[in-house]
């Protein structure tokens, strides 16, 4: 998955942590994998993969 923030900061909020696990846990069933969540801004990306946070 991948999103922008219009602040231009890409630190994961708690709320993207949040959603992006429930989108994790409703993708299983499915046969969904999601391998990362990725946030775009203005000076970078943050993968919260790579932080460790999924």
């Amino acid at each position: 998955m991948i999103h922008n923030h219009p602040s231009g900061d890409p630190t994961p909020s708690r709320a993207d942590i949040d959603m992006t696990k429930l989108i994790i846990e409703s993708a299983k069933p499915l046969g969904i994998a999601v391998h990362d969540h990725i946030i775009i801004g203005k000076k970078g990306h943050a993968s919260m993969k790579g932080l460790l946070l999924i």
